[in-house]
């Protein structure tokens, strides 16, 4: 968006024989995020070592660029997959021509990426990295298919399967097809927050998927993963204002349900009960506040809606063994330390989320 505070620029490089869900899926999550908030705006541009490319179901995709000398500095190398056989192609068509493009790729690859670059592959847009080198030291995925093959060609790296994606420093890479818009929402609710990335997946009418070892939800997005509209509003009324008194008959009349069948849809779409729905928030509020600011604990538990320091350390027990305070001590010796990796796989649920959504965030609509 051209009033955006923060533009990011995304690269999308498109193989022979693209698979269009790979390139689609992804693209469509940064569209509609750059609809529903003005703080982060996408710049993409598309590159391709044609003219044309033919994607997966036949249809011939023009207007990239060629392939750049260069690439600037925080750009997103976005790499889809490629189909095996384009719909509508004989079985016995081998491109020669694909194989020399997917070189031109590689080689530019591995000329053109460098330190402060993240590169994002879907699928067995993978393979292409490996090849490049871009892997090598990396755990990373791909299809489930395709393991072997990157393990293959990527034999320095560190090829994790039965995942939706791996996030590993500045590397991310997804499994086959649709995990390309899992991964590019999780992006999105790192750069814009998670109430974007919530935005953004009730537009596709797609759920936000974890598989368990993959990285966390944010404490924001927990139980999201339905369609029932009620009961998304009733959540994007808590998100907005967690210290709120939330009756069950305050928050029935608000979206027009009564306080039992409200009850009962939670239970049903979002797998908790409105009182841990509110709970859950007011927690994810006090640990952001504990990791962000200076403030007491009893002045945190009044601002997340506690009655006191007491009663929010012991709602606080409920979702996490360790105390609120040790948190805080986890955070001064973080701040204290230099920068290290993003964490991988379950090393990632012991951090807290790195972009909660602020007062307006919350508040955005679905």
């Amino acid at each position: 968006m051209s009033g955006a505070a923060r533009h990011i620029p995304v690269l999308v490089v498109l193989p022979p024989r693209a698979l269009l869900l790979d390139l689609a899926g992804p693209l469509e999550v940064l569209r509609i995020a750059g609809t529903v908030q003005d703080r982060v705006g996408f710049a993409v541009a598309y590159a391709a070592p044609r003219a044309l490319t033919r994607c997966s179901i036949g249809l011939d995709l023009g207007g990239a660029g060629p392939l750049p000398d260069t690439v600037a500095d925080g750009t997103v190398v976005l790499l889809p997959g490629s189909a095996t056989r384009v719909l509508g192609d004989a079985p016995e068509r081998a491109a020669d021509a694909d194989a020399d493009a997917e070189a031109e790729i590689v080689a530019w690859l591995r000329g053109a990426v460098r330190p402060g670059h993240t590169v994002a592959t879907v699928c067995e847009g993978a393979l292409l990295a490996a090849r490049a080198g871009l892997l090598d030291g990396y755990a990373c995925t791909t299809h489930h298919a395709s393991c072997d093959r990157l393990r293959a060609a990527a034999p320095r790296a560190r090829v994790l399967e039965n995942r939706l994606f791996v996030q590993d420093r500045d590397r991310f890479s997804s499994a086959g097809v649709t995990a390309g818009i899992d991964l590019m929402l999780h992006l999105v609710a790192e750069w814009a927050g998670p109430a974007t990335a919530v935005a953004v997946a009730r537009a596709l009418v797609v759920y936000m998927r974890r598989g368990p070892d993959d990285p966390q939800l944010s404490p924001w997005l927990e139980g999201r993963s339905h369609l029932h509209p009620a009961v998304h509003r009733a959540q994007d009324a808590i998100a907005a204002d967690p210290a709120r008194d939330w009756s069950p008959a305050l928050l029935g009349r608000f979206v027009g349900a009564s306080p039992r069948n409200l009850a009962r849809l939670f239970r049903l779409h979002a797998g908790m009960t409105v009182t841990d729905a509110v709970n859950r928030s007011r927690v994810a509020l006090a640990r952001d506040l504990i990791a962000r600011s200076d403030l007491g604990l009893e002045r945190i538990a009044e601002r997340a809606g506690f009655g006191s320091a007491r009663h929010m350390r012991r709602v606080w027990r409920q979702f996490h063994a360790a105390a609120p305070s040790s948190l805080r001590a986890r955070s001064a010796d973080v701040a204290a330390e230099p920068a290290n990796p993003r964490p991988v796989g379950r090393d990632a649920a012991r951090n807290p989320a790195k972009h909660p959504p602020s007062r307006a965030e919350r508040s955005d609509p679905g």
